[in-house]
C-alpha cells in the first residue's frame, strides 16, 4: 500500500522503515523553530520537504515555494506558519500523500484543525521536534 513505510519485523512488530515530512514556513534562520525542526528530522533519518515561499534551500536542503511544488510524497506535515496560511498549505496537503499534520504551538486555530480533519488527515496538537524523540533546545544556535 503506497504510504505505508512499516514493515514486520521478527516478532511481528512494526516499525518504520523511512518516513517523509513537508515542513511549512521552514526557515534558514537557526533560530527558529521551524529550522531545528528541518534538523531534527533530517538528523533521525527522515526525508524532509522544507516549503517557504522565499528560501532556496534549508539547510543544504531544496526548499519549495509552495506544498502543491513539493517534489515527492510525504505521509506527514508540520506547521511553522500561522493559522491563515496554514489553511492554504493543507489544501494541496492531500494530493502530497499527506495523513498526519503537526500543527506546532502558535499555528494553530478550530477552523485549521476542522479544515484538515474535513481533508481526511489527522491533526496532532503538539510540537513535532519533541514528538520526533528531540529537545528544540538540543539544536539552539551556535
Amino acid at each position: 500500500m503506497r504510504g505505508d513505510h512499516r514493515s514486520k519485523a521478527a516478532g511481528g512488530v512494526a516499525v518504520l522503515n523511512e518516513m517523509n515530512i513537508i515542513i511549512v514556513g521552514a526557515s534558514s534562520k537557526r533560530s527558529r523553530f521551524s529550522n531545528r525542526a528541518v534538523r531534527a528530522f533530517h538528523a533521525r533519518g527522515w526525508t524532509v520537504f522544507p516549503v517557504h515561499p522565499r528560501e532556496a534551500e534549508v539547510e543544504g536542503i531544496p526548499c519549495y515555494p509552495t506544498v502543491a511544488a513539493v517534489a515527492g510524497e510525504a505521509d506527514w506535515m508540520s506547521l511553522y506558519v500561522l493559522s491563515p496560511a496554514g489553511l492554504v498549505a493543507v489544501e494541496a496537503a492531500p494530493a502530497k500523500g499527506v495523513r498526519n499534520v503537526y500543527v506546532n504551538p502558535g499555528a494553530g486555530s478550530p477552523e485549521l484543525v476542522a479544515r484538515i480533519r474535513a481533508l481526511g488527515m489527522n491533526p496532532i496538537e503538539a510540537c513535532s521536534i519533541i514528538a520526533v524523540g528531540a529537545d528544540p533546545h538540543d539544536f539552539d544556535p551556535e
